[in-house]
């Protein structure tokens, strides 16, 4: 297991997350911005604990944010 943290506010609504990993990240329809699917908000910020086999996926959708607000923790 590891941890996704997306920092939501601060999303520009891009998208590359969604494109790269699709099963993980959701567009939303109501303000434009990409929602961590099953992520859970503490304070403004998402998390989940996501499955070893999202990880590669998921750590290019970080490196591909431009603004840099998804982190991958725990690997």
């Amino acid at each position: 297991m590891f941890k996704i943290t997306h920092y939501r506010d601060k999303c520009i609504g891009c998208f590359a997350c969604v494109e790269i990993a699709p099963d993980r990240w959701r567009i939303s329809k109501k303000d434009g911005r990409c929602t961590l699917v099953g992520g859970k908000q503490k304070k403004g910020i998402y998390h989940v604990d996501a499955h070893e086999e999202e990880l590669e996926e998921n750590k290019r959708a970080a490196a591909s944010c431009p603004v840099n607000i998804i982190k991958i923790n725990g690997k």
